[in-house]
């Protein structure tokens, strides 16, 4: 059972997820709260996944983002966001968030979601992505020498790279290309390292402004539903 803690400073958007999660094979939403509650709620209730609102009015999703990053053992958080451009999402990503979701998601796609990021994959959508990448050209992770890296990556590496900005665990990306897990936890310990970045949403971002994903003809799962 995949336990899930949702936090909005809107109780229709909290109830709403709480309803549609619940009614989902293998999901059990345990707690929901506001942002000044959250923290506690979390050490309370150990989720596996935490669905974080970015922009809330008491303590803002990114406060309690660098809370839950304290934990010995932290939740896979999405952040929650109504704008695919919003500010700080870059931010939360690079503070340690699995990636984000609109507010609007379809409801057959959100128990999916929810099961990539309890299974380590990253929730991004490309047209989002994109978008975030325009309206803030400056950001870290987006700059020339960091996407000069990639030509770094062995064939494979650049594979799998592609495999993980779609969403995948390492489990389905061993599947997809016939390696075992830890044959893929390698090469994705050597992806970071090459790539220099510290989690694989920052992998993911990069494989997007270094055009990967637009040659590779596939999604991520934000917009595939896994």
């Amino acid at each position: 059972m995949i336990r899930v803690v949702v936090v909005d400073d809107e109780a229709l958007v909290r109830s709403g997820f709480e309803l549609i999660l619940n009614a989902s094979d293998g999901i059990q939403v345990v707690a929901t709260a506001e942002g000044a509650q959250a923290a506690d709620v979390i050490r309370r209730e150990h989720p596996d996944v935490v669905l974080l609102d970015i922009r809330m009015p008491e303590v803002d999703g990114l406060t309690v983002l660098g809370e839950i990053q304290t934990l010995p053992e932290p939740p896979a958080v999405a952040m929650l966001t109504t704008f695919d451009t919003d500010e700080y999402i870059l931010t939360a990503l690079r503070s340690g968030a699995a990636g984000f979701l609109l507010k609007d998601t379809e409801p057959e796609q959100l128990a999916q979601l929810v099961r990539t990021l309890a299974a380590g994959g990253v929730v991004m959508s490309p047209k989002a992505s994109r978008a975030l990448l325009r309206s803030h050209p400056g950001a870290g992770a987006t700059q020339d020498a960091d996407v000069a890296r990639v030509g770094l990556l062995s064939d494979r590496e650049r594979d799998v790279l592609v495999l993980i900005a779609q969403g995948l665990s390492n489990a389905d990306i061993g599947t997809r290309i016939h390696l075992s897990a830890g044959t893929v936890k390698d090469h994705v310990s050597s992806i970071l390292t090459k790539l220099r970045v510290s989690s694989r949403v920052q992998a993911a971002l990069l494989a997007e402004r270094a055009g990967l994903l637009s040659n590779s003809g596939n999604t991520t799962a934000q917009d595939n539903g896994r």
